[in-house]
């Protein structure tokens, strides 16, 4: 069994919640205290054994390819004022034996689209998605829990899931399960944003997905969804019959960056993590 080493990051969305801050600025090089968004996710990965970093880019997202780009006029002037804590910082961002590849994707298909881009580079390999929105603070690489999963089985699709009031469960993709209260349980159906009432339990799908590299099959093969996107969702809808695919509630606190909200309570968490002094 192939193990993952390989993760898509789709980057290519414009952050419109986040304006004006957002407005020449990737909305993934928002800092949470020093470190940006898309920092913290490549981190992750690089914990979980995950050497080729892949980013679905768009427009204006320059500033992702420049911050894991070397310096040398940075590293220069901190060699020569003797700032070398500094510039151990600075050469810490991306990695030894890492690869960074970057496709741009040309229109906002969606998620699962920007998936596909990744094709040529993932071939026929095992790989994972990463949305850098959804900050895990975790002890363990929140997506290591998942290839963890993934090879205790032999294989086959993970989605990180945690469970959601039920009155939240129109606000994400919800799962159904064999067993509810397992860590670990085989997904038998996904609802996109159900009402409480049908929706199959509270375990809601969140930005981490392991996959095996026919999923790229079934995207090809889905039909566009609203506002003419194909949805990752569906595709691993198709596939829920081969009983492949497991749901598991990763340890961790998730932060929903996506949201103002979750944006302020994750830099308070870290910021209180790093020593700081946050009550005035």
């Amino acid at each position: 069994m192939k193990e993952v080493r390989k993760v898509v990051f789709p980057v290519a969305g414009l952050g419109t919640r986040f304006l004006p801050a957002t407005k020449a600025m990737p909305k993934e090089m928002l800092p949470i205290v020093d470190k940006p968004l898309i920092q913290y996710a490549v981190e992750e990965a690089y914990a979980a054994g995950i050497t080729d970093m892949i980013f679905i880019t768009g427009r204006y997202k320059r500033a992702i390819e420049d911050h894991f780009d070397k310096a040398p006029m940075l590293e220069k002037e901190l060699i020569e004022k003797n700032k070398l804590e500094l510039l151990e910082t600075v050469r810490s961002i991306a990695p030894m034996n890492v690869t960074f590849v970057y496709i741009r994707q040309a229109e906002p298909l969606g998620l699962g689209h920007a998936v596909l881009c990744a094709r040529p580079v993932v071939g026929d390999e095992p790989f994972a998605v990463m949305l850098a929105d959804d900050l895990i603070d975790a002890q363990q690489s929140a997506i290591g829990q998942l290839i963890d999963v993934r090879r205790q089985n032999g294989g086959g699709n993970v989605l990180a899931v945690q469970d959601v009031p039920l009155a939240d469960t129109k606000k994400y993709g919800i799962v159904g399960v064999d067993d509810k209260t397992a860590k670990s349980s085989i997904v038998r159906s996904m609802v996109e944003k159900p009402d409480p009432e049908v929706a199959p339990s509270t375990m809601a799908v969140i930005g981490r997905y392991v996959l095996e590299p026919e999923i790229f099959k079934q995207l090809e093969k889905v039909q566009k969804g609203v506002g003419g996107e194909i949805q990752l969702t569906d595709a691993i809808a198709s596939q829920l019959d081969e009983g492949r695919t497991w749901a598991h509630r990763f340890d961790g606190i998730r932060y929903d960056c996506g949201s103002k909200q979750g944006f302020l309570d994750a830099t308070i968490r870290f910021a209180r993590k790093l020593g700081y002094s946050i009550d005035g």
